[in-house]
């Protein structure tokens, strides 16, 4: 089995601690997670080391879904996140690493995400498309700095 991995790199104008937030509140991984054209439920999320999480990205043309979860390995507030996640269908077999470093820097948040272990009949360019995606829409949701009325 090949070592299918994408690896992704962005600047963020907005802080770690508002970029990790949006990696850790389940409300949040729901809107951003899923690349454009796929809902998210999120039926479990224990943000914790050793912490389970459980969700569904649906295909929204469609109405088809699968389901994925794992386990958190690593978490260090604001800088650092490992976890591994498998999908439930069994043609998609294998357990992912995915690796998110947070880096402070002069204007926001330098963010790093290292996925590793991608089933073999997933194609790493549409993985990295579907990352790509969905770190447009954290972006967007972490970048604005909206104050309460």
């Amino acid at each position: 089995m090949k070592n299918n991995s994408v690896s992704l790199h962005r600047i963020i104008n907005a802080s770690p601690e508002k970029v990790f937030r949006a990696f850790a509140d389940p409300i949040a991984n729901s809107w951003w997670f899923p690349p454009y054209g796929f809902l998210c439920t999120v039926q479990q999320m224990d943000f914790k080391v050793g912490g389970k999480f459980n969700m569904t990205f649906i295909n929204f043309s469609t109405g088809n879904g699968h389901s994925f979860g794992g386990e958190y390995l690593e978490i260090k507030p604001n800088e650092f996140i490992k976890y591994t996640d498998r999908f439930d269908d069994p043609g998609l077999p294998g357990e992912m690493t995915t690796t998110v470093e947070l880096k402070k820097v002069s204007c926001g948040t330098e963010l790093r995400v290292l996925q590793e272990g991608i089933p073999d009949v997933i194609p790493a360019e549409m993985c990295y498309l579907g990352w790509q995606e969905s770190l447009e829409k954290l972006i967007k949701l972490v970048q604005p700095e909206i104050p309460d009325a």
